[in-house]
């Protein structure tokens, strides 16, 4: 039996709990936020969206789940959009990413399957993973982008299971760097397997319309399953899955995250069509945001990532109190930016992450760069 006071009480010494902030930040530069191509400030885009839609029908809700009435015009809309930036594929729309990631993967596997994952995928595919585990599906994880230790694990266990599904994210949200797309989409010619991309922190911000690090490299033919966001660089709410037709078909009768629960109100899903065919024509902000990431990288003096400097900056403290201590600091400057700590990271590695914004130029940062100069210094 849990004792929550003795718990929460280890938590707390240990530097690791957590509480819910009142946050303003109207007055700082923002670090923690995932709004990537600065769209929460843009107030322009929020009056034409404002000027431009005409609502479908007078509810303010879906009501319902899509499988009964909530599947409102908002929905073929937007999933109309996606086909076109997606062209070889259907999309589905979901509540959130958590949804969809918890929710697919048991959907598509089965009893006799395995899904190999990255390490560091995020929590949902862990959820995910611990469902499939629940119905008789074997996992495995490979140690973080390691292609030779994936490999081992195929040629060790593939022949043996039915399908099998190997799960990463094109960009790591707490490392922010880049899966190796090009190597996994040649392991899966070789091997066969299902190819599962989440790209969570790549749409909006990579791509030649936005879609994503998949379509950047061209390699949407070899990638079965991609999960994009609404949450993060499209100021939204909502995910959605790209797949194929008879995947998609699939998920709307057998996924039971999306089954099981009411749709989104129909201005939300509105918004987020409005926003996809913004952020299509945004390739200045992507650039510049590129750019910003590997400025801030090379003023920290730390190692670029493999695959190019991103918009996700982590400057590592090692322990929780160090990390505390510093976000305390940059915040008292005006820069917030709150701590990572286990679980969310491995113990030792408890970070700040700098989440970088197309509306951020190198002079904002400067005083920020300075302060940490100066900490390394001690």
């Amino acid at each position: 039996m849990i004792d929550f006071n003795k718990e929460i009480e280890a938590l707390r010494h240990s530097d690791c709990l957590r509480f819910l902030p009142e946050t303003d930040t109207a007055n700082m530069v923002n670090l923690s936020t995932n709004d990537y191509l600065g769209l929460n400030d843009r107030t322009d885009l929020y009056d034409e969206f404002l000027g431009s839609y005409s609502p479908s029908t007078r509810s303010m809700s879906a009501a319902s789940s899509r499988l009964l009435t909530g599947n409102h015009l908002e929905y073929r809309r937007l999933e109309d959009t996606l086909r076109d930036l997606y062209p070889t594929r259907d999309a589905l729309v979901f509540n959130c990413g958590y949804h969809a990631n918890a929710g697919v993967l048991p959907a598509i596997a089965d009893k006799g399957d395995l899904v190999i994952a990255d390490k560091l995928i995020h929590a949902s595919l862990i959820d995910g993973m611990r469902l499939c585990a629940a119905a008789g599906v074997a996992t495995l994880r490979f140690n973080h982008n390691d292609m030779t230790h994936l490999r081992r694990l195929l040629v060790a266990h593939s022949k043996a299971a039915g399908r099998v599904f190997v799960v990463v994210e094109s960009i790591y949200s707490m490392d922010g760097d880049l899966a190796p797309l090009a190597e996994l989409a040649e392991l899966r010619r070789e091997f066969g397997f299902w190819l599962y991309v989440d790209e969570a922190h790549a749409v909006g911000v990579r791509g030649r319309r936005g879609e994503g690090l998949v379509g950047e490299l061209g390699l949407e033919k070899d990638v079965d399953v991609i999960v994009g966001t609404c949450g993060k660089a499209l100021a939204s709410e909502g995910a959605w899955v790209v797949s194929s037709p008879v995947v998609r078909s699939w998920l709307v009768n057998k996924c039971r995250t999306m089954i099981f629960t009411t749709g989104l109100p129909p201005v939300n899903v509105a918004w987020t069509d409005f926003i996809v065919r913004k952020v299509a024509d945004m390739d200045a902000e992507r650039d510049h945001l590129r750019n910003l990431g590997s400025w801030l990288t090379g003023a920290l003096g730390l190692p670029g990532p493999k695959g190019g400097a991103t918009q996700i900056v982590p400057f590592v403290c090692g322990e929780n109190a160090a990390a505390v201590a510093l976000s305390g600091e940059l915040r008292g400057a005006g820069f917030y930016v709150l701590p990572i700590r286990h679980p969310t990271v491995p113990l030792g590695q408890a970070r700040l992450r700098f989440s970088l914004k197309a509306s951020f130029t190198s002079r904002d940062l400067e005083p920020m760069v300075e302060l940490l100069q100066t900490h390394n210094q001690k």
